[in-house]
């Protein structure tokens, strides 16, 4: 039987990030409570802020963009936001959504801010929001997207079976 954790006990999405990329920045944010903004944080905070706008909800075409999605995992014991989660109209095997006709394959996206700079730490962070969604919605999501911002350049990122273990463990 798989455990279950209570929701005052789930841990910050955003926490396996910060703890594959440094243990020492991870323990600093979110044991430590020690933040400093400085110009970098800053300009994140600016770029995330559009797509963390929960109202905002758009479709177009077969194409529903979803932002600032909220997410968790009782199985996994976290919780966050999704930047985006877009939904795409296929013809078989996707989820229903309330309101939208047809069925709908689920693809989460990652903001990163600067210019591209692929690494594991961020790939672990859309694996675990994949998870989430994949727990929430019941349905299963091969691959994620990390887009950076400085360059618009999005990069398919495979959610297999490696990538998920060492985001598990």
């Amino acid at each position: 039987m798989e455990k279950e954790y209570r929701e005052e006990d789930y841990l910050q999405l955003s926490g396996i990030q910060h703890f594959l990329y440094c243990r020492r920045q991870w323990a600093l944010i979110h044991i430590e409570q020690q933040w400093s903004e400085n110009g970098l944080t800053t300009d994140g905070k600016l770029f995330h802020q559009r797509v963390h706008d929960e109202n905002a909800i758009e479709l177009r075409g077969d194409t529903l963009s979803v932002r600032g999605m909220r997410i968790s995992s009782c199985h996994l014991g976290i919780t966050g936001c999704c930047d985006l989660v877009e939904f795409h109209r296929v013809k078989e095997k996707g989820i229903s959504l309330q309101g939208y006709l047809g069925q709908w394959s689920v693809t989460p996206i990652e903001y990163k801010r600067g210019k591209f700079d692929y690494c594991e730490a961020d790939a672990a962070q859309l694996c675990a929001e994949a998870l989430c969604l994949e727990e929430m919605l019941c349905c299963e999501i091969p691959c994620g997207i990390l887009f950076w911002g400085e360059k618009h350049r999005r990069v398919k990122v495979d959610l297999d079976d490696a990538l998920r273990i060492r985001t598990c463990n």
